[in-house]
């Protein structure tokens, strides 16, 4: 039986990098609030939409490894475990998530623009309940699901959406162009 090479080419590192920093620079873009308003989700959706599964999960894996060792590269400029375990740390799990979800998208549907519009949303769905259940139980045990989903959902779903329908956009316009270099 063969099995498919999985090696990574430089062009493949190049492009995984270069997500990572995409990452990085949009949770730069804060908003502060309980749960910061970002841009980590869009990058995070365009990441996968470009690279496609397993590299964009390979760089939002490299994202939080980065933030987890000190790197400044979470909102405010935040980093380390200890953030990370922090109110916001299931969030930023979720982003794993995420991605690993849309990779499952992509393996049984593919990767066509339509399967990233579902994608995408319920991507940021699994996000919002892992977050949320980190929130209400790991954080501030004792706070209801119901008041972690006001603080920490309910004013980011029509950012979210906005974001989704600007990655959307983004990898059906960069696609074309950036094929040959990314996928």
């Amino acid at each position: 039986m063969h099995s498919k090479s999985h090696n990574y080419t430089i062009s493949d590192y190049t492009s995984i990098s270069i997500c990572v920093a995409l990452m990085a620079i949009c949770s730069w873009i804060t908003i502060p609030a309980t749960v910061p308003f970002t841009l980590q989700t869009f990058a995070v959706f365009v990441t996968v939409g470009l690279l496609g599964g397993r590299k964009g999960t390979a760089a939002v894996s490299v994202y939080l490894l980065m933030g987890a060792i000190g790197l400044p590269v979470f909102s405010g400029f935040s980093a380390g475990i200890g953030y990370m375990l922090g109110a916001t740390g299931g969030y930023i799990i979720g982003f794993l998530l995420s991605a690993m979800l849309m990779w499952g998208f992509e393996c049984i549907w593919g990767s066509s623009i339509k399967v990233l519009t579902v994608s995408m949303p319920a991507g940021l769905l699994v996000c919002y309940a892992f977050g949320t259940i980190w929130f209400a139980t790991v954080y501030s045990s004792g706070t209801s699901i119901m008041n972690a989903l006001s603080l920490c959902v309910l004013p980011f779903v029509i950012p979210d959406i906005g974001k989704i329908i600007l990655a959307v956009e983004t990898c059906r316009r960069l696609r074309p162009v950036l094929y040959g270099v990314l996928k």
